[in-house]
């Protein structure tokens, strides 16, 4: 990273803080460390997410996959990623964060080996579960030892890196999946895009327990076990549905079940009202929630991810299934987007401070009108051309401008004894997004994707609704902003 280390905006500055002790006693050397490793964890978990969806048309083929079968492949791993989040990162507290990062590397390691074994599409679904809980224990102390161990600047560039491991993941993934699936090494086909975790896994559980710091484990903290029930059953009356409805032409059961979802999120905020009149410490703790700009910040981040989700699993599919190209060809379009988003992530505070305050904002309307004018260029069923990949280029700027400001926005006026649960309840939203864009933008597309020439005018279609949510994202902050 290039950014200078006295360089600070006001609006994206932190309360200075006392080194912790981890910082302190390791020195700049330490700290960098355990960037490194935390962030080779969190690459590992935002792989697992995208190298899936290269190996789609494959998995479709081999395990005979139904398309609500393949959805439920791709946002099961999600959709127990989310909803844990926030247990997850309150476990950390309690019995240390890295206990949790290196039980949770642990779980998502051996998970991995078991989805590269799986023998039909049930299998598989129930191995991603697995490895989503993995991922749920060990994601949320990456963000909580980012905001314990670095303080101001340091924190924006940490954030920053954090940022930019996430658009590298996802591009990472579609190129990575394409090779394994493409080059089929040793017979292994699509299931290489999961095996190719194991080793990478067991070289951090060696590492890791040399290098992580082990702040001094919060027992008090409690497991809000009642919000988790509500919470997990509302997110999947909503989710379930809305990957099997299409396929099943929506049988009354589904419609039934998302209108249950609408209660069961009402129902969690009474029941996390009622946790915390009794004294215990809710999922979505009231002090962290009342934070200046959290909720608004957190519903942003939802609808950027709900959109990228949801354009990176249509487009992928396009491409190799109406397109025809091959799962490398197809992995090697999304360079332009990763590519922009990363510099973006990680040079944003060069920007001029005069700037900062429109840069949300005009970064996810700079995304919402890209992202429509890509759908609108490829409605005619043509193949990628060189302007299409220059829009994909712009796209990822325009994304790299909301992102990691947003995120550094919205923690750095969270103390760090709430850090824990604030980085849990954003990477919750983060990961939701993901499960109801593919869900809602999956089936949109499927919907309408009958033959060749429609599945053209279906990418359109669903890009322009794509772009319209990421306005309404950039609306959102705007009034974040002011």
């Amino acid at each position: 990273m290039s950014q200078s280390l006295t360089h600070t905006s006001p609006a994206v500055s932190t309360p200075p803080t006392a080194p912790t002790p981890a910082a302190a006693a390791g020195g700049v050397r330490r700290p960098l460390a355990v960037l490194a490793v935390i962030l080779l964890g969190q690459f590992m978990a935002v792989l697992d997410a995208s190298i899936v969806n290269v190996a789609i048309p494959s998995m479709r083929t081999s395990l005979h996959a139904s398309g609500s079968g393949l959805q439920l492949i791709v946002s099961g791993y999600v959709i127990a990623y989310a909803v844990l989040l926030v247990t997850g990162a309150r476990l950390g507290d309690r019995f240390g964060q890295r206990t949790m990062f290196i039980a949770g590397l642990a779980l998502f390691t051996l998970a991995s080996l078991t989805c590269g074994l799986a023998w039909n599409p049930a299998s598989l679904i129930v191995f991603r579960f697995l490895q989503g809980i993995g991922a749920a224990a060990m994601v949320p102390q990456v963000m909580t030892l980012i905001q314990v161990t670095a303080t101001g600047n340091t924190r924006a560039r940490a954030l920053s890196a954090y940022a930019a491991v996430i658009s590298g993941g996802m591009v990472a993934g579609q190129i990575l999946g394409g090779l394994i699936v493409s080059g089929d090494i040793a017979g292994t086909g699509w299931r290489g895009v999961f095996l190719v975790n194991v080793p990478i896994g067991v070289a951090l559980l060696v590492v890791a327990p040399r290098i992580l710091p082990a702040p001094a484990p919060r027992a008090t903290r409690r497991l809000d076990l009642p919000g988790l029930a509500v919470l997990t059953a509302s997110v999947l009356a909503l989710s379930v549905p809305l990957v099997l409805g299409h396929e099943q032409h929506w049988p009354l059961w589904t419609r039934i079940m998302l209108g249950a979802s609408a209660f069961g999120f009402a129902a969690f905020a009474l029941v996390e009202r009622w946790v915390h009149r009794r004294g215990g410490e809710p999922l979505f703790s009231d002090r962290v929630v009342r934070a200046p700009g959290l909720l608004l910040a957190a519903a942003t981040l939802f609808l950027i991810m709900c959109t990228f989700g949801g354009w990176v699993f249509i487009l992928t599919i396009h491409l190799q299934s109406t397109l025809g190209y091959s799962p490398v060809h197809a992995g090697l379009l999304f360079v332009p987007n990763g590519v922009t988003f990363g510099l973006v992530s990680l040079n944003w505070t060069h920007i001029p401070d005069r700037f900062h305050r429109a840069m949300i904002p005009g970064g996810l309307l700079l995304a919402a009108a890209s992202t429509i004018a890509m759908g609108l260029s490829l409605r005619d069923g043509h193949s990628i051309d060189p302007v299409d990949l220059v829009v994909l280029a712009v796209m990822g700027i325009g994304y790299g401008l909301a992102f990691s400001p947003l995120m550094n926005r919205a923690t750095g006026k969270i103390p760090v004894t709430l850090a824990a649960d604030a980085s849990g309840i954003l990477v919750t939203c983060v990961q939701l997004g993901v499960v109801i864009g593919v869900a809602t933008f999956g089936t949109l597309f499927l919907t309408l994707a009958t033959d060749h020439l429609a599945a053209a005018h279906a990418l359109g279609t669903t890009a322009v609704a794509a772009g319209a949510t990421l306005a309404v994202a950039g609306i959102l902050a705007m009034k974040a902003a002011r």
